[in-house]
């Protein structure tokens, strides 16, 4: 990831653009993007500081607290709920996320789905074994 453009560049661009140049002479004089000199003016405006944003860190995950322990209670309940179910009980208890996101929750809990190895055999549906549940993974430490 790149590094942002000094305080002291974007502090020039500022100050040229109140001296009356338009945005495209300040960009080609410092030789930036229109877009960043824009942007700029545009961080000037809502904050009163042309300085970068933070970059990086940790975001925190989503499924969290409550919502937590709602999907470990969900899946403990029926443990052939899909994702795509998970995911809209979610939303309709305030929490939007995709049923990726769920899915990379339960495999962070130790939660995965197994396929059933007789199921990729061409057999009859009656021969078959029924399909597994979410089952724990081996403790992986």
């Amino acid at each position: 990831m790149s590094k942002p453009y000094s305080i002291d560049l974007r502090e020039l661009a500022m100050a040229r653009l109140e001296a009356g140049e338009t945005t495209r002479e300040v960009a080609a004089a410092l030789r930036v993007a229109v877009s960043s000199v824009i942007k700029w003016a545009a961080r000037k405006r809502l904050s009163g500081s042309v300085a970068p944003g933070k970059m990086g860190g940790h975001r925190p995950h989503l499924i969290s607290g409550d919502h937590r322990l709602f999907v470990l209670g969900e899946v403990a309940r029926d443990p052939n709920m899909t994702l795509h179910r998970l995911s809209a009980a979610l939303a309709e208890r305030g929490l939007s996320v995709h049923p990726a996101s769920v899915g990379r929750f339960l495999h962070r809990e130790g939660k995965s789905f197994k396929k059933n190895g007789s199921a990729r055999r061409a057999v009859a549906a009656k021969a078959q074994a029924p399909a597994r549940t979410v089952a724990a993974l081996p403790d992986a430490h």
